[in-house]
């Protein structure tokens, strides 16, 4: 009896320390040839280049141009400090992996990584209703929309909803930071992302679930029902306009926002919403990167090529330095 406690005691001490020695994370990454990995590495510098690039170019010419310090304008360069912010959490970190064909990462290193993807996100969310919002004042209410949309207003809508993303997203990740993580500490993925992360823990994962669908639920259906019930306002209010060139010339105004909402909302719903069974691991990895990855590359191009007050602004600075 005497050795079979002794015994029982020390599998429990060694079960204790599986559950603390985990310190590290792997992230796998591709795990394809080397010539393909040496060939993604290119690619996704190239895309991490192009977005920052872009991004900047949308921020310096919003701030230095005077027809450009609308409401509007500043979502917009909003949105690119975010889609930088976004891809710089990602991106470097997955160059890494590639390289190495795998790189290690803390458990601490892994909650900051998911803790600014997921505010990146979210606040992107509520952003893109506030400029659905704001289109529907300036096509809906133009005579009052000087006097609605200030800028004084515009930064407190801004404002309000970053320290509600950055309150509610924190309270979670304290809860993620008290889990136990126990061998193995493999993360088949690109990216610390909360599926593949909490799958690792050895303690119950229930309330940090709970949290996260009783916050990310508002925190997704109310910006798409702000987006839908705006552009429903605008639909009708254009439909009324009796000539095409009229209809044409106010829709075009919202085509760009509509493009990215389309992007962002359908790639995070193919994720994250769409039942994934039967989904390869593969195929998740080629989904996420269309959000951390190519999206922050695409949002400064829509703007910027379907946009007039853009494109003359890229013009007279062009003008202006050659």
């Amino acid at each position: 009896m005497c050795v079979m406690r002794r015994l029982i005691l020390f599998l429990v001490s060694v079960q204790e320390n599986n559950r603390t020695v985990v310190t590290e994370f792997l992230l796998l990454g591709f795990q394809v040839t080397e010539g393909l990995r040496l060939f993604l590495f290119c690619l996704f510098f190239v895309i991490y280049c192009g977005s920052i690039c872009g991004n900047l170019l949308i921020i310096s010419l919003v701030s230095s141009t005077k027809n450009l310090h609308t409401p509007m304008y500043f979502f917009i360069s909003l949105l690119a400090i975010f889609d930088m912010l976004l891809t710089t959490d990602i991106v470097p970190n997955m160059l890494h992996t590639l390289l190495n064909n795998g790189a290690t990462i803390t458990v601490i290193g892994c909650i900051v990584q998911f803790y600014f993807f997921s505010t990146s996100e979210a606040f992107q969310c509520l952003l893109l209703a506030l400029m659905s919002y704001d289109r529907y004042v300036a096509i809906c209410n133009p005579l009052r929309y000087t006097t609605l949309m200030t800028n004084t207003y515009c930064l407190i809508l801004s404002v309000i909803c970053f320290f509600f993303v950055f309150s509610v997203i924190l309270i979670y990740i304290i809860t993620i930071a008290k889990l136990n993580f126990c061998s193995p500490n493999i993360i088949d993925h690109l990216f610390c992302d909360v599926v593949p992360f909490l799958e690792l823990a050895c303690s119950g994962t229930f309330i940090v679930q709970s949290e996260i669908y009783i916050t990310a639920t508002p925190m997704l259906t109310i910006p798409i029902i702000i987006i839908v019930l705006s552009y429903t306002y605008i639909v009708r209010a254009v439909l009324r306009i009796p000539s095409s060139t009229g209809r044409q010339k106010v829709f075009s105004t919202c085509s760009s926002h509509l493009i990215v909402v389309s992007i962002f909302y359908g790639t995070m719903f193919s994720v994250y919403i769409v039942p994934t069974k039967g989904q390869t691991i593969t195929m998740s990895k080629i989904l996420s990167l269309l959000y951390t990855v190519f999206t922050p590359l695409i949002n400064p191009i829509i703007y910027s090529l379907r946009n007039k007050d853009i494109k003359n602004a890229i013009k007279e600075l062009i003008n202006k330095h050659l």
